[in-house]
């Protein structure tokens, strides 16, 4: 196994400065950076290889459309779907869960049908549905959260009705860390027939992901926060679902058969694949997927609990700190608030010491007022952070904490 050291070797932008200090790069959950690997893809494409795909018969046409289809079978392997044709290639996640409100609403969601969704999801796990239960008379249940950021299961239970028809749920938290039990949640959601989406940005890039073990209908993950290039994502769907579903967009690719009477749509997964796709993305994204394979994600969720442990550890020694999100299962990220701030403040002071974290509500704005907060400072980690960063970062905590007080 690779040193800490030759990890970090791999991403050039962790050896640059910020404000004339050493970057700290602690807003993981936001975004992720990108290996050598992943950029040398990138430009090699554009070197060598790039053409349009799936739409010529030369050679360069060929060879991008083997490049941009071998994606989608590392993503098959990598969350273990049976069926290469059930993953969707989507912009990201955002785009992956409109897909499923409008398509799967449109198949399935009638006047007075139910949605479920809970009060810890991302904006984009909130307003697809919210626009579809208003077009479609549709009824939005929400599951809300105890005091340590979980899931109230057995509220959920009692929602569950006869009339859900789909329940949307994060996997991991944005805000708080929290790790659902989706695979349970999931099983609920089928005792009525429901089906299930599972928002997996922030558990593909970290956690082992079966979604053929958790058995949900739906999952969806964006590529930026794997380690790959802004733009691109997927969505997994089992196959039932996207055949009975209709086309999210209309236009080229997503067509067998076009007259000026009607218009036959092509087999999946191309019938949601509508237009020129942003190939050189998908390339550098087959890329970060073989970086995290070769890494493995048992080592990278070992060494990120190693660092949330020590940085907690280190952070429950500091006066003033409230955390945000204290559940039993947490993934690698710490929301929290200094009494007497506020977190831009915290987040602004602690830039200029190098150190990059994510301060406001997070796109999670029902989180902060279940709290009552205007927000939190969030630092959330990845397997090239290191105990050194967390010391500095608590060491600049203090400094900014008796500066504001």
């Amino acid at each position: 196994m690779m040193s800490k050291e030759e990890i970090r070797s791999e991403f050039p932008i962790l050896s640059r400065e910020v404000n004339a200090k050493p970057l700290v790069y602690f807003d993981n959950a936001a975004s992720s950076q990108r290996p050598l690997k992943v950029i040398d893809a990138i430009s090699d494409y554009y070197k060598f290889s790039h053409s349009n795909v799936h739409r010529g018969v030369h050679s360069l046409s060929q060879e991008a459309t083997n490049l941009f289809e071998a994606t989608r079978a590392k993503l098959q392997k990598l969350i273990n779907a049976k069926e290469e044709h059930e993953i969707i290639y989507t912009q990201g996640t955002t785009e992956g869960i409109n897909l499923v409100a409008n398509s799967f609403g449109e198949a399935f969601i009638n006047e007075g049908d139910e949605i479920v969704i809970s009060n810890m999801e991302h904006h984009s796990n909130i307003v697809p549905w919210q626009m579809l239960a208003e077009k479609k008379k549709a009824i939005l249940k929400v599951i809300p959260i105890d005091e340590r950021g979980q899931l109230d299961i057995e509220t959920y239970k009692n929602i569950l009705s006869e009339r859900t028809k789909i329940v949307a749920l994060v996997h991991i938290s944005n805000a708080l860390g929290t790790i659902n039990p989706v695979k349970e949640l999931a099983s609920l959601a089928h005792e009525y027939g429901a089906a299930f989406l599972v928002d997996g940005a922030q558990s593909a890039p970290h956690i082992a992901v079966d979604v053929q073990d958790i058995d949900c209908d739906f999952y969806v993950a964006s590529g930026h926060k794997m380690f790959g290039p802004t733009g691109v994502g997927f969505l997994y769907g089992k196959e039932e679902y996207l055949n009975k579903m209709p086309p999210f967009m209309g236009g080229g690719e997503m067509i067998s058969h076009v007259t000026m009477a009607k218009t036959e749509y092509n087999v999946l997964p191309f019938k949601f694949e509508a237009g020129t796709p942003n190939i050189a993305g998908f390339v550098g994204f087959g890329a970060a997927i073989d970086y995290i394979e070769d890494l493995g994600l048992d080592f990278i969720e070992k060494e990120e609990q190693e660092l949330l442990a020590y940085a907690e550890s280190k952070m429950k020694g500091l006066e003033g700190i409230r955390f945000i999100g204290t559940a039993e299962k947490k993934a690698s990220l710490i929301s929290f608030l200094v009494d007497g701030t506020h977190p831009y403040d915290i987040g602004t002071l602690l830039d200029q010491m190098g150190i990059a974290v994510r301060t406001g509500h997070h796109c999670t704005e029902p989180i902060m007022d279940r709290y009552d907060i205007p927000g939190t400072v969030r630092a959330s980690f990845a397997f090239y952070n290191t105990k050194e960063e967390i010391d500095y970062f608590i060491e600049c905590l203090k400094k900014v904490s008796s500066m504001l007080l």
